[in-house]
Order: C-alpha cells, then structure tokens, then sequence
C-alpha cells in the first residue's frame, strides 16, 4: 500500500485488515499483525480479533485478547464476562470473584420495542410491566415452538455454576426476549417487529431470534450496541458473525 499507491496506513486499515484476517478464520495472522503495527492498537483493533476468536471458539486467544481490551477499558462488560467464564470453566473461581465488583458497577442490560406510540423499556428478569404474565406466557411458547425446530437453550454465557435445569429459566429472560414477545403480543401477525438493545445480543438470544423469525414468519429488526440485525427466515443479515 506504502509501495504501490503512496498511501501511509491509518490504524482504520489496520482495523479492516485485521477484521478480514478475523472473519477468515486467520486468528494467528491477525494477531500478528497486531503485534507488528507500527501505530499503537486500540480498542477496536483489538475488539476485531475479539469478536474473531468468539466466532470461531478459540478460547485460549479470545482470553489473551480480552485481557488486554479490559486493560485498555476497564468497563467492557463483555471482556469482563468472557474473561470469567475462562476462570470458571478452569475451577479459578477466586479469580471470578475478584471481576464480580467492577462488573457490577458497570450498568445494567436493557431493551426498548415501539407499540403504538409507547415505549416499553425492558431489563433482564423485568416483571414490571402490566403484561408480565402474558409476557412470560409467550417467551415460554415461542421457545418451546423454536426447541420443536431444532433451536437448543444455551447457557455457556453464563459466568456462574447454575444447574443446567436452571440455565433455559435464566437464559429465558433477557431484556430482548421480554421485548419480543410482548412484540409479537401486541402486532398483527405479518408485522416486523423492531427492537432496541444497548448491549450487544447474546449467542442464546440471537439464536433465538433467527427461530422465532422463521416460526411466526416475521421479520425481526435489532438494534444492539454494535450494529443492525435483520432475522427473517430463520437466518441474520449479520451472518451470525457479530
């Protein structure tokens, strides 16, 4: 690039090319380049290979990245949940522990959905609304209907012991879940269903969403905290890379 078109590289064509690198499943070339960069990496340098070693479960480098995106920012609730995860599954729960205060302090998970005019503002676990019990009624019918299609629970985001009996109750209320079934309550069948996050969805969730979207033959708009995902089908626009 310096040779042929006399361009200097900026750290935003760092980020792409270790974007590319990530995507492609080259998690060693991307790291090295990282390491190589003349320009100091940031967050979202590092956040590229992140969210490359997530999507192709290689956890023993998600776990050196995440470190060093808690070191550059201290509040990334995701690095802090992975990073746990990592300890618990090696019996460190010591090491979970120390991470559960500066966790805690970093604000909680929430989702909105538009109805006729009105905001419905969700967190997970939330039985505030008026509809909690249909709510709950039709989160419980809609992943009973995606299990019938193949979808499957999952509770690996968890950074807690929880009894697998426990982990589909748990898993079962996030903010977005709520969200959408209150969504699919109060439109008419046919109706996209659009939805704000200001996290980013979970696996479980966005998995969820992808069979809901194919089973009520609905279109799901979300927006989470890094990008749009358009379910329609059974499939996302994002390409379940995220």
């Amino acid at each position: 690039m310096r040779l042929d078109y006399a361009i200097e590289p900026t750290l935003k064509h760092y980020v792409i090319v270790v974007d590319l690198l990530g995507r492609a499943g080259k998690l060693n070339e991307a790291h090295e380049l990282i390491e190589s960069m003349p320009i100091k990496p940031d967050l979202t340098t590092w956040a590229a290979l992140y969210r490359a070693c997530k999507a192709h479960n290689s956890n023993r480098k998600g776990e050196m990245v995440s470190q060093n995106l808690v070191e550059i920012d201290p509040e990334l609730r995701g690095s802090y949940i992975f990073l746990d995860k990592r300890y618990a599954a090696k019996g460190k729960l010591q090491d979970v522990e120390k991470r559960r205060l500066p966790l805690q302090k970093i604000c909680k998970g929430w989702s909105y959905i538009e109805l006729d005019g009105q905001l419905n503002k969700f967190v997970a676990g939330d039985d505030s609304h008026k509809q909690v019990q249909e709510i709950h009624w039709k989160v419980e019918e809609v992943v009973s209907l995606a299990i019938e299609r193949g979808y499957v629970p999952g509770g690996d985001w968890s950074i807690h012991d929880i009894e697998e009996e426990e982990k589909e109750n748990v898993t079962g209320i996030h903010s977005e879940k709520l969200a959408l079934a209150l969504g699919l309550l109060r439109t008419a069948p046919g109706t996209v269903v659009r939805i704000v996050k200001n996290l980013r969805i979970c696996g479980d969730c966005h998995s969820l969403m992808k069979y809901v979207s194919k089973v009520s033959q609905r279109d799901i708009l979300l927006r989470d905290a890094r990008q749009f995902h358009h379910f329609k089908e059974g499939s996302c626009s994002c390409g379940d890379y995220w």
